[in-house]
């Protein structure tokens, strides 16, 4: 089986049999093409004369292309589940990609927003109509109140809220459902929302919450273009992206006591170590906060 045809199977395979996300199917689609098409592998090769050798060239390739670390371990995930399934299914005496090792990735510390940054981030749709108000408002407040991805907070309906709005259950990562809860500015202001969306559409056929001017649903990039005017030089001046909200949420929730499992369990994160790294955030803002506040915190001038 030469390596492109054992690619083309594996695609059909994890799209229809394994419940993984259209984005994550586009993703290794787009990393196996790259790994099919590299100097050192070639679609006509057999896949099962592919060496670890060739793999960890494939790395140094993408090295030079300057490309992520992040970008680069994607790559090679997508190439050990390729190698994975051709094992599983016969294709493949040895599974040499067992032994390609990723690269190191530095710590990023997630961008987030103050209080006073959220609080004006979230008025600017009253005060600065610049699309659709109460939608934007409601959109900024539940995404703040829920901590959900944005593709959450894009596939979210009607009929996966409580009566009260005060909860709802989202569809994850993994397809896994947890539960989302919203306090009071964004159970208030999604209320006044959905009545405004009635006056302008009437009983409108659309399931998901948020809707655009036309009254479809409104996608992952429409809420980046909201978010995106209301930042920009028309709004805040301060650009965030959507997933600012998310690491807002978390932030917060830890800098004010939360546990960490259960943030975990809100984020929906499948391992605890990717919400611990909150927990390096919020102990250098409370160190920095402390300096601030005591006496001989050394920063009274």
């Amino acid at each position: 089986m030469t390596v492109s045809e054992a690619i083309e199977e594996f695609l059909v395979y994890i799209e229809s049999v394994r419940p993984l996300s259209p984005n994550t199917v586009t993703a290794c689609r787009n990393d196996l093409g790259q790994f099919k098409n590299m100097k050192t592998i070639g679609p006509a090769r057999e896949i099962n004369l592919v060496e670890l050798e060739d793999l960890k060239q494939c790395v140094g390739e993408l090295s030079k292309l300057k490309r992520s670390s992040a970008s680069i371990n994607r790559f090679i995930s997508s190439v050990r589940s390729l190698f994975s399934y051709c094992r599983n299914f016969g294709h493949l005496q040895k599974n040499v990609a067992l032994e390609l090792k990723t690269v190191k990735n530095p710590k990023k510390i997630p961008r987030f927003m103050t209080g006073v940054e959220v609080d004006k981030l979230c008025s600017q749709p009253e005060v600065n109509e610049l699309l659709w108000g109460t939608r934007d408002k409601c959109l900024f407040e539940m995404m703040y109140s829920s901590g959900c991805r944005v593709s959450e907070i894009a596939s979210l309906k009607i009929s996966d809220l409580t009566s009260d709005y005060s909860s709802a259950i989202v569809t994850g990562k993994g397809s896994k459902d947890r539960r989302v809860y919203f306090e009071t500015d964004a159970r208030k202001a999604l209320s006044e929302y959905l009545e405004d969306r009635k006056k302008r559409f009437g009983n409108l056929n659309e399931p998901h919450i948020f809707v655009n001017q036309k009254g479809s649903a409104l996608s992952v990039r429409g809420i980046s273009f909201i978010l995106t005017k209301y930042s920009g030089k028309d709004g805040t001046k301060h650009h965030v992206s959507p997933h600012a909200f998310r690491h807002t949420f978390a932030t917060a929730m830890l800098t004010n006591g939360a546990d960490v499992r259960l943030v975990q369990e809100l984020l929906g994160h499948s391992s605890i170590s990717t919400t611990q790294r909150y927990t390096h955030i919020s102990t250098e803002r409370m160190i920095e906060m402390y300096n601030k506040a005591h006496p001989h915190g050394g920063n009274k001038g």
